[in-house]
């Protein structure tokens, strides 16, 4: 059985793949009229421009239900947004330049692996069997949904900046896991931000140039429904789960496109599209089946973030916080106890 008081926010990272996954059958039907970078820079463009608004809106409003962003965290910020935003787009075009589009399809799927292998390795994640499990798995059912037979994967230059891009990606998730707990649509704004003027900027410089009409109109509204949302999304469940597992449920996001794909673009059911459903379906089984809870200690921190009064947030308050949930700087004392629980703002200890 699956526990969603344990995993319900798991629900997030999965609602971010659907709407990330859903746009991509409405994406290719711009494809058309745009070029796949001018494509990319309007999404994520669309995406920063709409949270822009909507940050903007709320502050004027009066609603500030998130910590702000502090000067600590624009190290972070800054670090995924080059990663993810800049080093990444510009490593994947110059692969596709010379690979196959069906074996640099092939080769993408790793971003979520090495999502999990960054977390662990590097940022010391608590990363259990399931989660590694579950990471393959998925890997093994996107490689099936975006095989296509005499797809070239030999070890190649092209090949390398692809891999290279993907790890690019993987480092902009696990940058982007220490800031989780501030504003995850300011987060999310500046990523969609750098992302689109980057991609457009590349666009100019490979010829595409800056497209116009309704093509683009379409391109941006679409990016900032689907992408924005996606991403404060994605944020949001990084602030819970860890960069690990957010990453191995995000990896649904093209199996989602694909299934969609058959009604909107009246695309046929094949053998892969079946097998890597299914591969899907076991792989997101076996995550959000996963119980991690063992004896822990936390330490005396002192942050700021979103939060509800639980057992783990037991602190005085002055009267003007406003009501739950809400946010205000507060401290947890030391304290040592054993309940289920994943990687998430309290949840960092070594294993």
């Amino acid at each position: 059985m699956i526990d969603f008081r344990i995993q319900r926010y798991a629900l997030l990272a999965l609602a971010s793949a659907a709407l990330f996954g859903a746009s991509a059958p409405l994406a290719k039907r711009l494809l058309d009229s745009v070029s796949p970078l001018q494509l990319a820079g309007l999404l994520y463009l669309g995406s920063g421009m709409a949270l822009a608004a909507l940050w903007l809106g709320l502050r004027l409003a009066g609603i500030r239900s998130e910590a702000t962003l502090e000067r600590r965290d624009f190290g972070w910020l800054a670090a995924a947004t080059v990663c993810g935003g800049v080093v990444a787009p510009w490593l994947l075009l110059t692969g596709l330049r010379g690979m196959p589009a069906s074996g640099a399809s092939l080769l993408l799927n790793l971003e979520g692996v090495l999502t999990v292998i960054v977390a662990a390795l590097v940022f010391r994640e608590a990363v259990g069997r399931r989660v590694w499990v579950g990471a393959l798995v998925m890997l093994a059912g996107a490689s099936v949904l975006s095989w296509s037979p005499g797809a070239a994967l030999g070890v190649s230059t092209p090949a390398l900046f692809i891999v290279a891009a993907c790890l690019f990606w993987a480092l902009d998730n696990n940058f982007t896991r220490p800031i989780s707990g501030a504003d995850p649509i300011a987060i999310a704004c500046v990523k969609g931000l750098a992302a689109g003027s980057v991609n457009l900027l590349l666009a100019v410089a490979t010829g595409d140039g800056i497209p116009g009409g309704a093509s683009a109109t379409s391109a941006l509204v679409l990016g900032a429904a689907a992408y924005g949302v996606s991403l404060v999304l994605y944020v949001t469940a990084l602030r819970h789960l860890g960069a690990a597992r957010t990453a191995a449920h995000f990896g649904t996001a093209p199996f989602i496109g694909a299934v969609l794909a058959v009604p909107l673009l009246g695309e046929a059911i094949d053998w892969r599209l079946a097998s890597g459903f299914a591969l899907m379906l076991a792989a997101t089984w076996t995550l959000l089946r996963e119980f991690h809870g063992h004896e822990h200690l936390h330490l005396p921190q002192e942050h700021a973030h979103r939060h509800l009064h639980d057992e783990h947030h037991r602190h005085e308050h002055r009267g003007d916080e406003g009501p739950e949930s809400h946010t205000h700087p507060h401290r947890h004392e030391r304290m040592r106890h054993t309940h289920p629980h994943f990687p998430d703002l309290h949840h960092r200890h070594h294993h």
